[in-house]
């Protein structure tokens, strides 16, 4: 495989493109990922509407959120990274929910048993007594999150093999304890991994640029050599193919419920 742009071209072209929020259209023709089968955001959209209360955490750029159909008369989502909490508000205010600039690791600003549904697409952690604690008796998480390894032909091409504890580190079974510990009990949990495919390396470091978590400390000056290696790989072989890990958790607090 050949293209007609250099390497420079590419790389410099990925680097001033915007990363705020989850809109991953600048992908498009440069990078396709496998959807996972459950549908996360019509799944999401038939809870929603059937919730009186509801709050989405890391709610990103308000992206998911703004695509449900009907939103509960009470809307509320966090964020916590300022450009995406801009984005989100110009997108969400004008559908009546509102939005908390709220750190992923603080406490919930919220009361005790405020929400029937929470929900949250991709979050960095997930604080599972504090969800717990907003969600009313009977009331729903509801959350589509990373799982183990995810993309790790990505990391491990910058990183190098990343230990057994690296790559079991976010394990669906973690979740379902946890989940557990916090009084919720789950009453689904699927799991997929999904191709990607990465077809020129603009769309590699526009990936890193955008889920920083990744590569930690990314930058093109730092990793020059390990991205000039995959270009070459990419112009002789084709895509970089690569695999993320995604899980489906759906966990309800019970009716009659006490804190443990």
């Amino acid at each position: 495989m050949t293209t007609s742009r250099t390497f420079e071209d590419l790389v410099a072209e990925a680097e001033t493109a915007p990363v705020e929020g989850w809109d991953f259209s600048w992908f498009e023709g440069r990078a396709t990922e496998e959807r996972p089968p459950w549908g996360y955001a019509r799944a999401m959209g038939e809870r929603l509407a059937g919730a009186s209360a509801a709050l989405d955490l890391q709610t990103g750029g308000g992206e998911v959120l703004a695509s449900a159909p009907e939103l509960p008369r009470l809307t509320v989502a966090t964020e916590g990274w300022p450009p995406n909490v801009a984005r989100a508000t110009a997108l969400l205010h004008p559908l009546g929910a509102v939005v908390v600039n709220s750190p992923e690791d603080a406490p919930l600003p919220f009361a005790d048993a405020a929400f029937d549904l929470v929900t949250s697409r991709h979050p960095v952690a997930t604080h599972w007594d504090e969800i717990a604690r907003v969600l009313r008796p009977g009331g729903t998480y509801f959350s589509q999150q990373v799982g183990p390894a995810s993309v790790f032909e990505v990391v491990e091409h910058f990183l190098g093999a990343q230990p057994a504890e690296t790559r079991n580190r976010r394990h669906p079974e973690h979740a379902r304890a946890a989940a557990g510990a916090a009084g919720l009990d789950v009453v689904d949990l699927r799991t997929a991994r999904l191709r990607m495919e990465f077809h020129d390396i603009g769309a590699v470091v526009h990936f890193l640029r955008k889920v920083v978590w990744m590569v930690p400390g990314f930058t093109v000056e730092a990793y020059r050599d390990r991205l000039v290696t995959l270009h070459d790989r990419i112009e002789k072989g084709g895509p970089f193919v690569a695999h993320s890990a995604r899980y489906l958790i759906e966990a309800r607090k019970p009716e009659l419920w006490s804190s443990r």
